[in-house]
């Protein structure tokens, strides 16, 4: 049901380059944190770099564990409701979760949130072991989450504890030749829209870079990785060719039929992902991400 919801109301919004356009001159929305949120949890907002970033702190005594969440929405949108749910589920379990509010197409590129995300993170290692960092994301948020963690022996800091990325994409080209059988049964996404808002968030650069286009960046030193991806999401090919060239570091969960950032959604596939991220970032309990064994790749339903 949900999905043809989709197909009805938003796959129809991606399938030009004009229509992505329209989209991305419109309004992106609000970042402030839904007054529900505000009520249960302490939230304070400090300015990074001249853009925002959120703490959300758990009521109680705190995991000690912290998780910085880069929110989807193709470089263009803003957080949205949906976002906050997920984040006040992590806030919930005991986490605090650092909120990066991460520059915007088209008025900013990549080259603009790149170094933000980077100082976000050098702030939170000042107050937590980087064995107690979790870093996750959904779609457009787990592909700069992705890129953050690559770029980061460039910068000298330490590798956070794991990753966790929700239907991340990973190579803004879209070049994929199984794209093209997947589009088909996908309700949400088209590749038009996505080619166009990668064009702007480029800003002119190559966008096989791996800055923009992670799957062509380094993956040797990668901390243990989770991402979830349903089978109808056309990002769903690279996710797996990921995975096959990331090897043990990369645990790759597929739902058959699923669509795109399903564990956001109010669907039943989404209860089983959801356990499963929670259950990971308790892990992250100080120990040294290296002596945790290496999650091995996994296919098929959750």
């Amino acid at each position: 049901m949900v999905s043809v919801y989709l197909r009805l109301t938003r796959k129809r919004g991606m399938d030009t380059a004009e229509k992505a356009r329209a989209a991305m001159a419109g309004n992106p929305g609000d970042h402030v944190p839904p007054r529900g949120l505000r009520r249960r949890y302490s939230i304070a907002c400090r300015t990074v770099g001249g853009f925002p970033s959120y703490t959300v702190v758990p009521p109680g005594r705190e995991s000690g564990t912290v998780v910085i969440y880069l929110h989807g929405g193709s470089f263009f949108r803003e957080i949205s409701w949906w976002h906050w749910r997920f984040i006040g589920r992590l806030a919930a379990a005991g986490h605090r979760v650092e909120v990066p509010i991460y520059p915007l197409a088209p008025r900013h590129t990549y080259r603009a949130a790149h170094p933000y995300l980077t100082a976000v993170y050098r702030d939170v290692l000042g107050e937590f072991d980087p064995t107690r960092v979790v870093i996750a994301g959904d779609s457009a948020g787990g592909t700069l989450a992705l890129t953050l963690a690559q770029s980061l022996p460039e910068t000298g800091l330490a590798a956070p504890a794991r990753l966790i990325l929700l239907s991340p994409c990973l190579d803004l080209r879209l070049s994929n030749p199984e794209i093209d059988r997947v589009e088909g049964v996908d309700p949400w996404l088209a590749r038009p829209a996505l080619l166009e808002a990668g064009r702007v968030w480029a800003g002119g650069d190559d966008l096989g870079l791996p800055g923009l286009s992670p799957i062509n960046g380094p993956l040797d030193g990668l901390p243990p990785t989770d991402i979830y991806m349903g089978t109808h999401d056309i990002l769903h090919p690279d996710a797996r060719l990921f995975a096959e060239r990331a090897g043990s570091a990369v645990r790759l969960t597929e739902v058959t039929g699923a669509f795109h950032v399903y564990p956001l959604v109010p669907v039943p596939e989404a209860g089983p992902a959801v356990r499963a991220i929670l259950a990971a970032v308790a892990r992250c309990d100080g120990r040294s991400a290296a002596s945790e064994p290496e999650p091995r790749p996994r296919h098929g339903n959750s």
